[in-house]
């Protein structure tokens, strides 16, 4: 592991993935926890130098990043899911190592993001990831049961740009922190919200949610 945590840090991290992903009730192999782990010591050696986040203490982001990307695992079916506008990888890259079993595709436009994206799956041996420099609105692969995202624009946007690529019977899912109901007012025709779901997130203070949407 990369010496950019200390020992301690590593330590009090580890801690707090832990109790944090028992109280939400996600059982994280010894292997996964592994993961996580590396996943969040990579983050932050990048951060120092290509500036992924905002977020630069590691304990913040065992919360922020870790745990919250964690919330949304109990609604996440697949086969096929694409991350929007998913930054260095967030929720993608931790919901490619909870389930192997999906086919997982962050997209985003910048470079750097998706390097570190790249770099991060290879070492994490996530052989269901595949990182895709490109704008929503020039994708133009298979499309996805689930399309997800975390902090790429306004729900309405969201549905927009990325509604040529939803399969047929598909979702949206929109992580959010307050509802955004003027977001929601915005929405095209033909769109509708089918749940709102608070995310249980320990250690955040903030609201949570996430929104499911459908065609009708």
């Amino acid at each position: 592991m990369s010496q950019t945590l200390n020992e301690t840090q590593r330590t009090l991290c580890a801690q707090l993935l832990s109790r944090g992903a028992s109280a939400m009730g996600v059982a994280l192999s010894d292997e996964q926890h592994a993961q996580l782990m590396t996943l969040l010591v990579l983050l932050h050696k990048w951060n120092r130098a290509y500036n992924l986040t905002a977020v630069r203490e590691p304990e913040a982001m065992v919360t922020r990043h870790l745990l919250d990307s964690l919330s949304v695992l109990p609604h996440i079916s697949g086969p096929r899911l694409l991350d929007v506008g998913a930054g260095p990888g967030l929720p993608s890259l931790v919901i490619a190592i909870m389930r192997p079993d999906i086919a997982v595709v962050p997209l985003d436009s910048n470079g750097k993001k998706v390097r570190f994206q790249i770099q991060a799956g290879h070492e994490l041996g996530l052989n269901n990831l595949s990182p895709t420099q490109v704008r929503i609105e020039a994708y133009d692969g298979a499309p996805f049961e689930q399309i997800i995202s975390r902090a790429f624009a306004d729900t309405d946007a969201f549905v927009n740009l990325s509604g040529a690529v939803l399969a047929e019977g598909g979702e949206w899912l929109a992580m959010k922190g307050r509802i955004p109901n003027d977001e929601i007012a915005r929405l095209p025709a033909g769109v509708s919200l089918v749940e709102t779901l608070r995310l249980c997130v320990p250690g955040e203070e903030g609201e949570r949610h996430l929104l499911r949407l459908k065609r009708d």
